[in-house]
């Protein structure tokens, strides 16, 4: 989860605290939290730094459903989806789902080797589980770290701790905690 634009009075960490608070409303538990982290603007220079942190939900929705209930949660916090990429008030991304594999195999990798060009351009129309670029993002591992270091991606067959270890070093500098 992410924001780097204030939604209404509320900051960035506020609308994150907010939207935790907004899942259990959706039939979806907290089972764990991660710490709160600045984290640069995705790409690079898009706007305002981010807010980032990982969540860990358990639920009986299908993984479909469950996307749809964080779109509405986006929503009621003002979320607008008028630009990939762009900056948000906040941003609720289903990243992984255990060890869940969707649509299927072929199409993640599609989605995994895209080029940094046509990833700019293009957004799939389905959920794609694990999201096809979590192996690259240090604003995405770290937060995972804290709460699922062991989790292995099912296709990398690798860990969280061990996809945060292959990053570059100065990825993972510019991911900084903050205080509670």
């Amino acid at each position: 989860m992410g924001a780097n634009l204030p939604s209404g009075k509320c900051s960035p960490s506020d609308t994150l605290n907010a939207a935790i608070s907004d899942f259990g409303q959706r039939n979806m538990m907290v089972e764990g939290i991660s710490a709160f982290y600045r984290t640069p603007c995705f790409p690079a220079g898009a706007g305002p730094d981010y807010i980032n942190a990982a969540v860990h939900l358990k639920s009986d929705l299908s993984s479909k459903d469950m996307l749809a209930h964080l779109h509405e949660i986006e929503a009621k916090h003002g979320r607008e989806r008028l630009q990939r990429w762009g900056m948000r008030t906040l941003d609720l991304d289903l990243v992984a789902c255990g060890d869940s594999i969707l649509p299927d195999l072929a199409t993640f990798e599609h989605w995994c080797t895209l080029s940094p060009d046509l990833q700019r351009q293009a957004a799939p129309t389905d959920l794609i589980l694990p999201h096809p670029r979590l192996q690259d993002r240090a604003f995405v591992l770290v937060p995972l770290r804290d709460i699922a270091a062991e989790w292995t991606h099912p296709v990398l067959k690798k860990t969280v701790i061990e996809m945060c270890n292959a990053l570059a070093p100065e990825a993972l500098a510019e991911i900084v905690v903050l205080e509670p």
